[in-house]
């Protein structure tokens, strides 16, 4: 008996040796990886802060892409602090990285489509072909840029409808920017008959586009016979005008060129003091507008 009482104290002092022993061990291995954590949350706000002020600062960088570009390093640096606090406890995280990196390649496989928008959207937000308030059309779309997220961009139709177009669909296509450059060109073309004055015609058109403050001086504008036909010689104006005012100037100088070939005792608007040009059949063809204000 003295023998057994003896077996159950010197297995119960080294079953509570070795239970002090993993407390101390474990409580040193808990203590550690609340450190870690605390530290590891700190330098990732640290560090995205940081990566925000820095990225904002360059020229080009939009808001979007440097909040996006901050999300990723701080949950990058919060899942290695993840994986080295699993270490305190001797778990095994090269496997962890390994089913990371399959589940990861699952998603990306399964939000294929999504992915795809958000590389497209990255590269809107650096290359810039459009921003906000420009004009632009696609092969699908039109319309005056809105907001332009990672996923899809949105737009404002020329007769009031919104609409939103995936950046994929974006970004693949030929993109035109009516907004973008400050200056446009427009042609307008008439067609005078063959029995007509050609050269009070063209003095004519030469005239109402000087007339105009709004047709830009350089380039200057200019007049030509665009084409013979059997029975009207087409006479073209080509003149450049602001981005802003392109609109209304080319709808201003179509009714202006109506109104100088129809009225027979209209002085030349150049100034000059010969006789009107004849009547002829007004024809205007212009580019397609660009409003930059909807």
């Amino acid at each position: 008996m003295q023998q057994q009482a003896a077996d159950v104290l010197l297995a119960t002092q080294t079953a509570l040796s070795q239970a002090s022993a993993l407390a101390v061990q474990y409580s040193f291995s808990v203590l550690g990886a609340v450190i870690l954590l605390v530290l590891g949350w700190t330098l990732a706000g640290f560090a995205s802060r940081w990566a925000y002020e820095g990225l904002s600062r360059v020229h080009g960088i939009d808001e979007t892409l440097a909040r996006f570009f901050t999300n990723v390093l701080r949950y990058a640096l919060l899942i290695l602090v993840f994986i080295t606090v699993l270490g305190q406890f001797g778990v095994q995280t090269a496997s962890i990285i390994a089913a990371l990196g399959a589940a990861g390649l699952a998603i990306g496989l399964a939000l294929q489509g999504t992915l795809q928008n958000i590389a497209a959207g990255i590269m809107l937000l650096i290359l810039r072909p459009f921003r906000v308030g420009e004009y632009i059309e696609t092969s699908s779309v039109a319309g005056t840029v809105r907001e332009i997220g990672l996923f899809a961009t949105e737009l404002r139709t020329a007769d009031g409808l919104y609409r939103l177009a995936p950046n994929s669909t974006l970004w693949n296509t030929p993109i035109t920017n009516f907004s973008r450059e400050p200056t446009r060109r427009n042609e307008l073309k008439i067609s005078v008959a063959h029995e007509d004055d050609i050269d009070r015609a063209m003095e004519t058109l030469m005239g109402l586009a000087k007339a105009d403050s709004r047709v830009l001086t350089s380039p200057a504008p200019s007049v030509f016979i665009d084409s013979l036909g059997d029975g009207a010689i087409s006479v073209a104006l080509r003149y450049w005008a602001k981005t802003g005012d392109w609109w209304v100037v080319s709808r201003d100088m179509v009714k202006r060129v109506k109104l100088a070939f129809d009225d027979n005792s209209a002085a030349v608007p150049d100034g000059s003091d010969a006789a009107p040009a004849k009547k002829s059949n007004g024809e205007a063809t212009a580019e397609k507008p660009a409003p930059t204000r909807q």
